[in-house]
């Protein structure tokens, strides 16, 4: 793809991104020089925008290893050992790193983001596709993914995390913002939250739940701990937790939501250390054996 005055100005850019293409970038150029040249000069956000109007290429970017200031690649950003950007770090397509991946701010990608140790950001994730780590996930913002989220360590996130598919955290899930996930959640440690947990199916944590608002699942949820929360606890089908289950107080807690009233004895059980107040549906089966 080859730019020209006329091409770009289809696109209805701002005046002063206008007028600054027209004076350093000659007609002709190549789509990923043009990329190259703004973030040269600084002009990230400028790049960002000609990649969002344009969109993703074919091309592949392979290296040993990768250091830069910022990076906003057309294509596949593929890398043999590790990825250290001091500011953003954008591809059009996927990111891919057989060891770490340390990025200054955003880190986003159109498809997968897959790095064989850890991801750390200074900004927010974003991927169209899956987030996999084979270390953990740590970011200073957001964290969204169209995919799955696979983590063998921790996932620590200072926003919301946002899942499109189902999430698999190895260790502990630490989250500041709203926790929402398309299918299922899992956790092996603890599960700790500052806002609203959401899972359009089932919530399994080997540790407790706690911090969190309200929490919901479309099937069960299961703690080896405790389940607690600031606000109401839902689940479609059963509830279990090797310790208590509190919710906030004036709140509900309701098992079996998806399930017919006559099918609670199998499907809408709740497992605790004792009764847990506010129990409005479902059948208390007394302490959990696991």
């Amino acid at each position: 793809m080859e730019f020209t005055k006329q091409f770009l100005r289809a696109k209805n850019p701002c005046a002063n991104g206008f007028r600054w293409f027209v004076r350093h970038i000659e007609d002709g150029v190549g789509y990923q020089h043009a990329l190259d040249t703004l973030v040269q000069a600084g002009r990230v956000e400028d790049a960002l925008w000609l990649l969002r109007q344009f969109g993703p290429t074919n091309t592949v970017l392979s290296v040993d290893s990768l250091e830069a200031q910022d990076l906003v690649f057309a294509g596949t950003v593929l890398v043999r050992s590790v990825i250290d950007v001091e500011g953003v770090l954008h591809a059009g397509r996927s990111i891919q790193a057989g060891g770490g991946i340390r990025c200054g701010g955003a880190l986003a990608a159109g498809e997968d983001i897959r790095a064989g140790a850890h991801i750390r950001s200074q900004g927010a994730v974003h991927c169209g596709g899956d987030l996999r780590a084979g270390w953990g996930v740590e970011a200073q913002d957001a964290v969204t993914c169209g995919g799955e989220l696979r983590a063998a360590w921790d996932v620590v996130c200072q926003g919301a995390l946002r899942v499109g598919a189902g999430a698999s955290v190895g260790q502990d899930l630490l989250v500041q913002g709203p926790i929402d996930c398309g299918k299922s959640l899992r956790v092996g440690g603890h599960l700790n939250g500052a806002d609203s947990l959401r899972a359009a199916q089932g919530i399994m944590v080997g540790g407790a739940i706690t911090g969190v608002t309200h929490v919901e699942a479309g099937w069960g949820i299961k703690a080896g701990e405790s389940i607690e929360a600031h606000g109401a606890i839902k689940a479609g089908e059963s509830l279990s937790a090797g310790d208590a289950i509190r919710a906030g107080e004036g709140y509900g807690i309701f098992a079996g939501l998806s399930v017919q009233e006559d099918a609670w004895d199998t499907s809408a059980q709740v497992w605790a250390r004792d009764l847990p107040a506010g129990l409005r549906s479902g059948v208390w089966m007394g302490a959990c054996a696991v």
